[in-house]
């Protein structure tokens, strides 16, 4: 088995863009990373422990989202699937700028049938 101290930041947020691609908005049929709610997604190295830690930028489709909550405590329950490769995940919810449908994938515009 891998040492988790190996596992390098860049890794882990490829893991994390996973597991964000699992996460889909209750309220629409795309996932909250293709549906362009992930504004920036930072990964470093904790100089303590070693591990992995991450901060998720991110916003909702809109500031009254009525799914807010789960949203974001789906996206802070992320290191709790990742079997210690995540030591923390911090989210950072703005909503500057706002979302808007240019930021949703191509995939996503085809299943919200956009495209």
């Amino acid at each position: 088995m891998r040492d988790l101290r190996e596992i390098t930041p860049e890794e882990t947020k490829e893991r994390v863009i996973e597991e964000l691609q699992k996460i889909y908005d209750p309220e629409l049929p795309v996932d909250i990373y293709n549906l362009g709610l992930i504004y920036n997604i930072d990964c470093w190295k904790d100089d303590i422990s070693k591990l992995n830690r991450c901060k998720v930028t991110m916003t909702l489709t809109s500031p009254t989202c009525s799914m807010s909550e789960v949203i974001v405590d789906l996206v802070k329950s992320i290191p709790s699937r990742m079997d210690g490769e995540l030591e923390e995940l911090d989210v950072e919810l703005t909503f500057d700028p706002p979302w808007d449908q240019s930021k949703m994938s191509d995939e996503a515009k085809l299943a919200m049938g956009l495209l």
